[in-house]
Formats: C-alpha cells, sequence, structure tokens
C-alpha cells in the first residue's frame, strides 16, 4: 500500500487556514450576528421606552356628535327621492402641557396630518369615508368632500397674523395645540330613492329620518381608526393612533331623538404620542 506524500506543506496550510477562517466566518454570521443583533434591538427598546417615559403630546378629550340628514334630490323639492346619510362630527383636544409647561420648540406643531385610516361598518349600508371638517360647522350638517389623497394634511398657525387671513374650510391647527383636531366621519346613501310617507308628507332633517326610514342602528355602527401624526419643531416625529367604536344607539333612544353627543376624558398609555426613531 503506497504513502501518499505531501509535497508542498506550504500550500496544505495555507488551504487549512483558508478553511478555518471561512468556517469562523459562517459561524459567527449564524450565532455572533444574531446576538449582536438582539442586543441592538434590546437597546432600541430600552431608548424608546425612556423616550416615551414622559410624553410631551397626548390626547386628553374626544367628542363626538353623531346625526343624519337627508337630501332631497326629486323636482321641486318633494319628498319623493332622498337620499339618506349619517355622519358623527369628531373633536380630539391635545395636551401639551403636561411635561413641557412653557410653548417651546419640543411641545409645538411644526407639522401634522391624518393617515391610515380604516373603517368598519355593521353591514354594507352605505359609502364611508373620513375628512377635516371647519370647526365653526361642528355639530352642523356641513357636506364634505372625500379625501383626495392617503393624509389629511393641516396648515398650521403659527401667529395671530396668519390667523386673520387663514380659510377654515381647509384642514387648519395652532402651532400651541390651543384648537382640537376636527374631523368629519360620513356614511352617504344608506338608502337612498326614499319617499316621504303620503300621511305625513314630511321628512325630520336630522337623526330621527334614520328611524323614520326604519334603518336599524346596529347596521350603521362603525369602527373607525386612525394615525394622529405630529412633527414638531425639533422635527421629531410622534405618532398616536385613535380608535373609536361608535354606537349610534343608548337607553334613551340614541341618534333617533335626533342627535347624539358623547364627551369622553381620556386617560392612559394609548392615548399618548409615541417618539419614533
Amino acid at each position: 500500500m503506497k504513502k501518499i506524500r505531501i509535497k508542498n506543506y506550504k500550500l496544505v496550510f495555507t488551504i487549512l487556514i483558508l478553511i478555518l477562517c471561512v468556517t469562523s466566518f459562517l459561524y459567527y454570521d449564524l450565532v455572533f450576528k444574531e446576538v449582536f443583533a438582539r442586543e441592538e434591538f434590546t437597546k432600541q427598546i430600552v431608548k424608546s421606552a425612556e423616550e416615551n417615559k414622559n410624553p410631551i403630546f397626548k390626547i386628553h378629550k374626544i367628542i363626538v356628535y353623531s346625526s343624519a340628514n337627508a337630501i332631497d334630490k326629486s323636482e321641486n323639492e318633494s319628498l319623493k327621492d332622498l337620499s339618506i346619510l349619517q355622519y358623527s362630527d369628531i373633536a380630539i383636544y391635545l395636551d401639551n402641557t403636561s411635561t413641557v409647561y412653557d410653548m417651546t420648540s419640543e411641545n409645538t406643531v411644526k407639522e401634522l396630518y391624518i393617515d391610515n385610516v380604516k373603517i368598519t361598518t355593521g353591514s354594507d349600508k352605505g359609502y364611508q369615508y373620513v375628512n377635516y371638517k371647519n370647526a365653526l360647522d361642528f355639530a352642523k350638517y356641513k357636506e364634505i368632500e372625500e379625501p383626495e389623497g392617503e393624509k389629511i394634511e393641516y396648515n398650521i398657525i403659527t401667529n395671530n397674523s396668519q390667523n386673520d387671513n387663514t380659510d377654515y374650510s381647509k384642514p387648519t391647527f395652532y402651532s400651541d395645540c390651543s384648537n382640537p383636531i376636527t374631523l368629519e366621519y360620513m356614511n352617504q346613501d344608506i338608502i337612498t330613492n326614499y319617499a316621504a310617507s303620503s300621511d305625513a308628507n314630511t321628512v325630520s332633517f336630522n337623526g330621527k329620518v334614520l328611524q323614520e326610514a326604519n334603518i336599524n342602528l346596529e347596521d350603521i355602527n362603525y369602527n373607525l381608526s386612525f394615525n394622529i401624526n405630529i412633527i414638531n419643531n425639533l422635527n421629531e416625529h410622534f405618532i398616536c393612533n385613535v380608535k373609536l367604536d361608535i354606537d349610534l344607539s343608548d337607553e334613551d333612544g340614541g341618534v333617533y331623538k335626533g342627535y347624539k353627543y358623547d364627551t369622553n376624558t381620556v386617560s392612559g398609555y394609548e392615548y399618548e404620542f409615541i417618539k419614533t426613531s
């Protein structure tokens, strides 16, 4: 039996070193890299928790006014071709002085926008969307348009001169958070071609019309969620996810009475804005 002779020991040694290096690299990549990634993730979690221990912005009150209306499309307004809609005006009040008491670059708003709007209802009745509502028209029916894009972007008012010349029919918010964020939820065409009864020949142009048209409130109750995004004057980004579970009924009749008005003074971490990286 012949013995295998190694003629070039240097070459063999070099190959072994290369194999060892590759093996070490693969071991690092599979083991240590994952360990370091976990450590870095943990550091980011701790950093985020520290930064949000004392939130700069939070929601402290939400008001929801819900009612309905009927749009008369018949000739001579004869109440023979009505489209019935339901709407809710939403006012969200922010607290920006719990942590920082004076107005600074940290707790004043440079940019504000709403995105990631999601709506679910109890049925497929109607067509739903959310857009800005002029605060001067709050708790009154006012036709609003469907948003053009995926964001509702607010114009930020920073001084009295801007305030005097602002068109409040467009999304508007004060840099010092002294006015609420106002929105409207609209559910159009819940019923179309509705006609007033020949006996009464009258229609209520408020929440009562829902009962007159035999619309079950459970069918048009809805869940609404969206993100409020704030950029402060330090260019830091804060986000709060808002979730509203709207029940149009109550033991007194709810919106069937004409309107329903809910005020919720809120607390808890779910209403705090989280500072993003």
